[in-house]
């Protein structure tokens, strides 16, 4: 009886699971490769100065805790209230530095993705490293 109940529970655990891989499927950073041209690294990107604009993909929480100095808050739990706000002041002639947690964050990924495909926009580029990446080359 001892054995029916265990392997019930293993499988009642499973069903969760299975439904987060199902959700998440397409969300996975190791399925989201970022090709090399759309990726740029902290030094490329401070050298293009003013030309820049760096667009924070981290929860708002994160953001108003510390953020890349002039750095636009623009994630995927608030693309519908924020891309309007990030257009406005948007500039075609500059390029977009796009940076989450880490290299292996997803958010900077997808808001990338959205900019180029939803919004249309070019020169979008994925912070290598992202904010951690910043923060070791500020010291």
């Amino acid at each position: 009886m001892k054995l029916k109940q265990a392997v019930l529970l293993v499988l009642l655990a499973f069903v969760p699971a299975i439904g987060q891989a199902i959700y998440f499927r397409d969300k996975v950073s190791w399925q989201t490769p970022v090709p090399a041209s759309e990726m740029v690294t902290v030094a490329q990107a401070r050298e293009w100065g003013d030309n820049a604009t760096w667009i924070d993909a981290r929860p708002a929480e994160e953001f108003a805790q510390d953020h890349v100095p002039g750095a636009m808050l623009l994630n995927e739990d608030h693309w519908n209230e924020l891309l309007p706000q990030f257009l406005v002041l948007w500039s075609p002639e500059k390029k977009i530095v796009v940076y989450c947690s880490t290299q292996n964050c997803n958010a900077s990924r997808e808001i990338a993705h959205r900019l180029r495909n939803e919004a249309q926009l070019k020169n979008v580029f994925v912070l290598e490293g992202g904010w951690e990446a910043w923060l070791k080359a500020k010291r």
